[in-house]
């Protein structure tokens, strides 16, 4: 179960190996030894990053796991460092998965965000964009289209059933009534069996001709009105074919994720001045002359003197401005959410006017193939009619009896052939109604689903963030009482039951929000399915204990925790990765811890 890695020339390691241990490994060294370039080795293995050595031209990672062997190279070009060989992770939704969640590095994106006091939403809900979802829920729409229409033909069976047992029950008596007069008259009967079973079959396809013209021309009327009504909506279609929204939704998202930076920002220097005046602590961030008439402080930023009057008007218009910038996010969300709808209706248009195109076509090869058909039928019709008339004459009366109840007989044969054929063909549509009506469901709750699932992961990242969060806090005592993510995402906690600001907390604490909000999306995206190992470093802001704490907490949550610790941190109940034995380079300049 164990992984052994080989590396070359990747990020500051030269030349090294080592064994990971399932459970804990710490890779236990001072700086510039090659603690955090082993990390980055690993992540190279995983397929998330590319730290080739500098000034080296290429470099490679050899990785032996318990199920699979894997080699990743990394070579120096114009365009950049470009990777070959097949890393651990070649999905790229796994990919950003295991970069956002497993990689907890210094440069770990969640843990820059919580450090920057940055809204945490795009960087947690990032998987989701790799999941092609509207293309995903477009296939299922069609799919759920064709259910419906054959699920429709399945109904429409069920209730023509009764009608065609009735029928073909019908037919059963008439034909057994048939037969019996039939033996009646067979007895009497002295004329030639040739002529009257000649006789008999020519009447039988003059019938089934007369019959099967009847039915051609009702089924051409049908198809013409069905044709027209198909025509008149296609021409009733305008679809612009060249149209093209991706620009403009991009450029509406655009404008969006703008409006709500301006917001954050605004946000940001509003909370923080208003706090400074609320707990009336300007004194800690400028000179302030306290006189009778007011007090005077020198502005922060430029400064020119100002009156605290000043600074609080200063405050409220900054205020409306928040308000305008609130505005411009929702006029901006409402210009989003119009493109798409633009797009949706262009394309259900464009799809509608595909159907018709492919069902007037269909209609109109139906309709040919019934005209060739009736004349086919109208010519056999003539046939039957003249033979029938040559072989009336050779037939008596009494024969002429015989042979019209034959002639009916074969006639009431073959429609009961097509009678139950029919009725066979409605039981096999009509059983199908429930598994039909069961897939147009499942289809139904994977499109809900699909629809759903960005709220879905947010609420579940947010509850697994209050979760460990409660669960932290209990092994941990920090300077606040707790925190949480706000229905818009923005990480808020809270000191002696009021809200306190991000700058007012330790590195430590930073960096703990920083693990809770990685693990929040960690859980939520089902990680520790695809990603088997947790990378940790960087954690210099947490005292020997509370280290120790934190991997404790963490080990439960993989199959291989990899950390890195200096010398002189307490020894932890796992394997030690020693780097000693490695080739480093430390003449690179470059801080490697």
């Amino acid at each position: 179960m164990t992984w052994t890695i080989d590396i070359e020339r990747i990020a500051g390691i030269l030349e090294g190996e080592a064994t990971i241990e399932p459970g804990l490994n710490a890779v236990r060294a001072s700086n510039w030894q090659g603690k955090s370039s082993f990390i980055a080795s690993l992540e190279t293995a995983l397929g998330v990053a590319t730290p080739l050595t500098e000034g080296r031209e290429n470099g490679r990672v050899r990785l032996e796991a318990p199920e699979e062997s894997l080699t990743v190279e990394l070579e120096r070009t114009a365009e950049g460092v470009v990777r070959s060989g097949t890393p651990y992770l070649d999905d790229e939704y796994d990919v950003v998965r295991a970069e956002l969640f497993a990689c907890l590095d210094e440069t770990n994106p969640v843990r820059r965000a919580v450090r920057n006091g940055e809204n945490l939403e795009s960087v947690l809900l990032e998987p989701l964009d790799f999941q092609n979802i509207d293309e995903r829920i477009a296939d299922l729409e069609r799919e759920r289209e064709r259910v419906g229409s054959t699920l429709s033909k399945a109904e429409e069976a069920a209730k023509r059933l009764p009608a065609a047992q009735e029928k073909v029950t019908r037919l059963e008596a008439e034909l057994a009534e048939l037969r019996d007069r039939h033996e009646e008259l067979s007895e009497g009967d002295s004329g030639p069996e040739t002529d009257r079973s000649d006789l008999a079959q020519a009447r039988s396809d003059r019938q089934q001709a007369e019959n099967r013209i009847e039915r051609l021309e009702r089924s051409i009327e049908r198809t013409e009105e069905r044709l027209a009504e198909k025509r008149a909506e296609l021409e009733g279609i305008d679809v612009d074919d060249d149209a093209d929204y991706a620009d403009d939704l991009e450029a509406a998202r655009e404008k969006l994720r703008t409006a709500k930076r301006d917001r954050e920002v605004l946000q940001s220097v509003y909370s923080a001045t208003e706090l400074v005046l609320e707990e009336n602590r300007l004194d800690l961030v400028t000179d302030v002359e306290r006189e009778v008439t007011g007090d005077t402080v020198v502005c922060w930023t430029c400064g020119s003197e100002a009156s605290r009057a000043g600074v609080e008007e200063r405050l409220d218009g900054l205020g409306e401005r928040i308000a305008t910038a609130r505005a411009r996010v929702e006029s901006a969300r409402a210009s989003v959410e119009n493109v798409e709808a633009k797009r949706e209706n262009h394309e259900q248009a464009r799809r509608r006017r595909d159907d018709l195109e492919a069902a007037v076509a269909d209609l109109e090869e139906t309709l040919a193939d019934h005209r060739r058909s009736l004349e086919s039928a109208q010519h056999r019709r003539e046939e039957a009619i003249e033979r029938v008339e040559d072989l009336s004459e050779a037939v008596d009366e009494t024969v002429e009896a015989v042979t019209d109840v034959e002639s009916e007989i074969k006639y009431r044969e073959a429609e009961l052939d097509d009678a139950a054929a029919e009725l066979s063909q409605l039981e096999d549509r009509a059983r199908r109604r429930e598994t039909l009506a069961d897939e147009r469901e499942r289809v139904d709750d994977e499109i809900t689903e699909l629809r759903n699932r960005k709220d879905r992961i947010a609420f579940e990242a947010r509850e697994a963030f209050e979760t460990a969060m409660r669960d932290l806090l209990s092994r941990f005592d920090t300077g606040f009482e707790t925190a949480r993510l706000t229905g818009d995402f923005d990480l808020v906690v809270a000191r002696d039951g009021r809200e306190a600001s991000l700058d007012a907390l330790s590195e430590g604490e930073l960096e703990l929000l920083g693990f809770v909000a990685a693990l929040a999306g960690y859980e939520s995206f089902d990680v520790a399915e695809t990603v088997p190992i947790l990378l940790v470093d960087s954690v210099g802001g947490l005292a020997d204990d509370n280290l120790h704490t934190l991997i404790s907490y963490l080990e439960p949550r993989t199959d291989y925790l990899v950390f890195t610790v200096y010398p002189e941190y307490a020894a932890f109940d796992g394997a030690e990765i020693d780097p000693s034995e490695w080739r480093v380079a430390t003449d690179l300049r470059r801080v490697d811890d």
